[in-house]
């Protein structure tokens, strides 16, 4: 879901609760990714981007209202890598994964790493007191793999 752009707060809440409706009915969905709307360079370049604020508490209300969804992303290209690291501990499970050069975010004024190896990423989990699992795309976990 993008947010922090057009939408209202009542709007956000009325889409989470479509979104675990539509889960119930098909359970389809593997991970919510609530990605902040990022202004610059697009037609809406005057509005405000979000705040960390902003971010935790929809990460929070997610993980409450989604509990049939089985991952709460923060991705950590749109949140930062410290922002991203505490929305673990406000519901969020995954931080997104390693990325060699993302553009699309930066296009928009991001100013996070284009990417992060491994190594970061597992820095920052254990940092905010959790436990790193390299997985794949459909989260099955590859740590027995690991080189």
């Amino acid at each position: 879901m993008l947010y922090g752009h057009i939408e209202t707060p009542r709007e956000r809440v009325e889409h989470l609760l479509m979104l675990r409706e539509q889960q119930d009915a098909t359970g389809g969905f593997n991970a919510f990714i609530p990605l902040a709307f990022h202004p610059l360079n697009t037609a809406l370049s005057q509005a405000a981007p979000t705040g960390g604020l902003d971010d935790l508490r929809l990460i929070a209300a997610s993980r409450l209202l989604l509990d049939n969804f089985p991952h709460i992303k923060a991705y950590w290209v749109m949140l930062g890598e410290k922002l991203a690291g505490v929305a673990l501990n406000f519901g969020a499970d995954d931080l997104d994964g390693t990325i060699v050069e993302e553009n699309i975010t930066h296009a928009a004024g991001a100013s996070t790493a284009r990417g992060l190896s491994e190594a970061r990423l597992r820095q920052l989990i254990t940092a905010a007191g959790f436990t790193p699992v390299r997985r794949d795309a459909f989260y099955h976990s590859l740590e027995d793999d690991r080189p």
